[in-house]
């Protein structure tokens, strides 16, 4: 006799942006965002874009397809609020309809949090949380450049607050971008410091996902996916940078995780990983880097049996994690970026109060947060 297969957990699963991938795909951005039927363009990137090209290739894709262009760079690493509103600003003096986020996660989030602001009024602090947008918001395409925070395919901004340096999380299905555009030869650029992060990140959103108290069966096929493409390919993009095969597999992996990400939400790595860039300025992918292996021992009691589907065990996956981090030459503990154990109290505070806490699958409080951190020091 066959054995019951396994209950379904209840899910809504709402997928609201169109994926276009495939080298040499950033040529129909403009053709993608005419078809959206607002002419008038905001491009958000970065400085860093603008030098390696990317910010001018994307402008002339759009502008041969007949639509007006007004180019925001004044975006940085870990966005805060002061850039959104200078963003803002330069979105209404230039009186645009539609959005277009070319970059990394910050560009993206950036893009994002000027369209809150531009339709909805207000401040960022206003939109921290879920739902919060008072009506339609302008249609936006993402073009991710580094593989990694899946933002593309996410409906929420992640804003510091520029005084508190507090990571608002603001979330709204309206915010969803309609197109996301996955051109791996855009990612042949990233500093081997930025692939290796961002990466890093990527992989982190997989195995979080895999396992919150929010995965459902579409979650998780997307985390599963998302892991075997990013496994085996951040050595081999370390490695080789212009092996294109592997950059692909890096970015859709990081869309793919991006958007299990909107279904289960993350855990306690991210929870204890937000007070280090507050604190400390500790690079995200950094951050998670170390803290990650330790976080999958802890929660093995409560996720071992899911841990099991990327790894023989959960120790096993834990020093596939570590591996892959050694691999990364990025700093190995807490103490290279200056965190003592008198610091530990205050960040295991701050990473109980964060909200990704709450998803973890084994609860974690600020007990469990400081020993976590202490195994990283």
């Amino acid at each position: 006799m066959a054995t019951p297969a396994a209950s379904l957990e209840p899910f809504d699963h709402d997928p609201r942006t169109r994926v276009v991938f495939g080298p040499g795909t950033i040529e129909r951005l403009g053709d993608l965002v005419r078809e959206l039927g607002a002419p008038r363009v905001l491009l958000v990137t970065d400085p860093g874009i603008v030098r390696a090209g990317h910010a001018g290739h994307g402008r002339r894709s759009l502008e041969a397809a007949g639509l007006e262009v007004a180019v925001f760079d004044g975006v940085e690493e870990n966005p805060t609020t002061a850039h959104v509103e200078r963003g803002v600003a330069f979105a209404r003096e230039a009186r645009i309809d539609s959005i277009v986020g070319l970059g990394g996660g910050s560009a993206m989030d950036c893009a994002k949090g000027i369209n809150f602001i531009l339709t909805s009024g207000g401040e960022m602090k206003d939109y921290w949380g879920v739902g919060k947008a008072k009506g339609p918001m302008l249609p936006m395409v993402a073009v991710p450049t580094t593989a990694g925070t899946g933002s593309e395919s996410q409906s929420f901004a992640l804003i510091s607050d520029a005084a508190t340096r507090q990571k608002m999380a603001c979330g709204d299905k309206r915010a969803a971008c309609r197109v996301a555009v996955l051109d791996p030869e855009l990612t042949v650029t990233q500093p081997r410091a930025v692939a290796a992060a961002t990466g890093i990140d990527a992989l982190s959103h997989a195995v979080e996902t895999l396992v919150t108290r929010r995965r459902n069966p579409v979650s998780r096929m997307l985390s599963l996916e998302a892991w075997r493409l990013l496994e085996p390919s951040l050595e081999r993009v370390l490695g080789a940078p212009g092996d294109l095969e592997a950059r692909g597999r890096m970015l859709l992996g990081a869309s793919l995780a991006g958007a299990a990400i909107e279904s289960s939400m993350l855990g306690a790595a991210h929870a204890a990983a937000n007070p280090l860039t507050a604190r400390f300025g500790v690079v995200h992918g950094h951050a998670i880097g170390l803290l990650l292996p330790h976080v999958v021992r802890f929660n093995a009691p409560a996720a071992g049996d899911e841990y099991r589907a990327l790894a023989v065990s959960s120790e096993a996956l834990a020093r596939r994690l570590e591996d892959l981090h050694a691999a990364t030459g990025l700093p190995r503990r807490l103490g290279d970026f200056g965190v003592e154990e008198g610091d530990l109290q205050d960040l295991a505070r701050d990473a109980a109060r964060q909200w990704t806490a709450q998803f973890n699958p084994r609860p974690v409080a600020e007990q469990d947060f400081l020993e976590i951190y202490r195994c990283a020091l």
